[in-house]
């Protein structure tokens, strides 16, 4: 999980750096980044250290890179860096307005700062020589389960690891300290070659549209891109699915990476496989699939997993398992183990890992999460229409059980979704609880009515028996799920997976599904997993 750790931010900062730094004259960086030196303190050519896109966590040596945001301009903001340590200043032509005639410090400008921090970052922390081999994933839903899957298999061969993700950074088993999720790329420069100095020699990180759009895996080449599946997500960043996909694509360049690993069983996977610029093997879960490079085949139940196949069209074959339910988690392991393969590891090696450790049925907090058996109750992440049905057709009741699903959607987000997710509960399961996700700055009323209304349309077209109740505080409903519930029902809490507070108008309210979801379990007499 998300180290939230005690201290400030500029304290964190320091566990995101590498001990070591070759110093880089100003005006060396200014060459390499393209930088126009300013009429300030022309001759001033001080050694930078590292590198700040935010003036609150600037350690002494930095360049301070000044940004313009959606309300402020970081340049505003130039007299903090400067009493953090700040030693120079790149900025643009807004941002050089906003610094005083007489600023201390040597300022140099580009047309658009963002854009040349993470070659920024690189020159100064060195990653274009030392970096992990890197295994980004993209896609919409499975990035957090297929990158710790990477990582379990790399560690069951023996390799120093990584991860960088929504859940944790880690660096050999070592919880990195933040206050991040998603690193900007001045910190993801750094923080991997701190790994580096560690001796991790792989790192298998989540690589999220925003991350692209905002160029924070720019100036890194990833060995292996993965791709999982697009749906309805995101839309108030980009406003239509195909922006969505197009900004997923980037990663599957030349620009980004070396090889890949597509998944074609939806339309946009397809897509990618064909147009991909880079060297590209695909994967699908269908065994008669007419053009897949790699399918699915011999699919069984194993536990609450499965046990199934991955062949070639050449002949070779992977025999594997996960014991995370759904096929979405087939899916996910397939493409994870695949991943892995084309990193360089040969297949016989991959087969005996796969066979000594079982790696693809590593626990991920919060996705598919086991919280009891008997009713099956599950705390999983899905915050989409396609992930929530899914996760729905995953938890399977027992003889003449229901499926009980409690979930909401979040506020300040594309409003689209909303009555989709509800019409999608209606369809997959008996008893559908609508209650807050993080209304963040919204009236979480009026979004548990949207969410309801899609349910209840629903419900009166297709299916009239299914119960639809809509119950808030969240703790409450999910307490009230496990009143209704008998030993053969399967119960879902969708929606937040790992989450520990919840954003209620600005405010961190404490709150874990997994936590609550348990408690309710003892309260009304069921029996949990430890």
């Amino acid at each position: 999980m998300v180290v939230q750790e005690p201290g400030t931010p500029r304290a964190l900062e320091q566990h995101l750096r590498p001990h070591s730094v070759a110093e880089t004259s100003f005006e060396q960086l200014c060459t390499a980044v393209g930088a126009l030196r300013g009429a300030l303190n022309p001759a001033a050519n001080p050694l930078i250290r590292g590198v700040s896109l935010n003036p609150q966590v600037v350690q002494p040596g930095d360049v301070f890179l000044a940004i313009s945001g959606a309300r402020r301009h970081g340049a505003e903001f130039a007299a903090t860096a400067v009493a953090n340590g700040a030693l120079a200043l790149i900025t643009d032509a807004q941002g050089l307005a906003h610094l005083p005639a007489d600023f201390e410090l040597p300022v140099a400008s580009v047309s658009n700062v963002r854009s040349i921090a993470a070659a920024a970052a690189q020159r100064i922390y060195g990653t274009a020589t030392r970096c992990p081999e890197l295994f980004g994933v993209t896609g919409t839903n499975g990035k957090t389960t297929t990158t710790f899957m990477i990582r379990s298999i790399l560690e069951a061969l023996g390799t120093e690891t990584g991860l960088v993700g929504t859940i944790e950074m880690s660096a050999r088993g070592q919880i990195i300290p933040s206050v991040l999720t998603t690193p900007e790329s001045t910190q993801l420069h750094g923080v991997l070659a701190r790994m580096s100095e560690q001796q991790v020699a792989a790192v298998a990180m989540e690589v999220s549209s925003h991350s692209l759009s905002y160029g924070r895996v720019d100036a890194l080449s990833f060995a292996v891109a993965g791709y999982t599946n697009l749906t309805q997500d995101h839309l108030d960043l980009h406003g239509t699915m195909q922006d969505y996909f197009e900004t997923k694509a980037q990663l599957f360049t030349p620009e980004h990476s070396e090889r890949a690993v597509v998944l074609v069983d939806d339309e946009y996977g397809q897509q990618l496989a064909d147009r991909a610029l880079v060297p590209t093997e695909s994967l699908s879960l269908d065994p008669a699939h007419p053009g897949a490079d790699w399918r699915v085949e011999d699919l069984r139940h194993s536990g609450l997993g499965h046990s199934f196949r991955i062949t070639h069209r050449d002949g070779r074959t992977l025999e594997t398992r996960t014991g995370l339910p759904g096929m979405f988690n087939v899916a996910n392991a397939a493409l994870a183990a695949l991943m892995v393969l084309a990193g360089g590891v040969p297949l016989a090696r991959l087969q005996q890992a796969l066979d000594a450790s079982d790696p693809l049925s590593v626990a991920v907090p919060g996705r598919m999460q086991v919280v009891g058996e008997s009713p099956v109750a599950v705390v999983d992440f899905a915050h989409n229409s396609d992930a929530l049905a899914k996760a729905l057709d995953s938890v399977r009741p027992g003889p003449g059980g229901r499926r009980i699903i409690v979930f909401g959607a979040t506020g300040d987000r594309d409003t689209t979704k909303r009555p989709d997710m509800g019409a999608v509960a209606a369809r997959h399961a008996d008893i559908v609880i609508v209650t807050d996700d993080d209304p963040h700055g919204e009236d979480p009323a009026p979004i548990r009515e949207q969410v309801a209304a899609g349910a209840a349309r629903a419900i009166q077209a297709e299916r009239p028996e299914v119960q639809l109740h809509n119950i808030a505080p969240r703790a409450k409903a999910v307490e009230f799920a496990v009143s209704l519930a008998g030993v053969n029902d399967a119960i879902l809490v969708a929606g937040r997976g790992h989450e520990v507070s919840q954003d209620v108008a600005g405010m961190d309210v404490e709150l874990d599904d997994r936590v609550e979801l348990a408690n309710a379990l003892k309260l009304h007499g069921f029996v949990t997993i430890a």
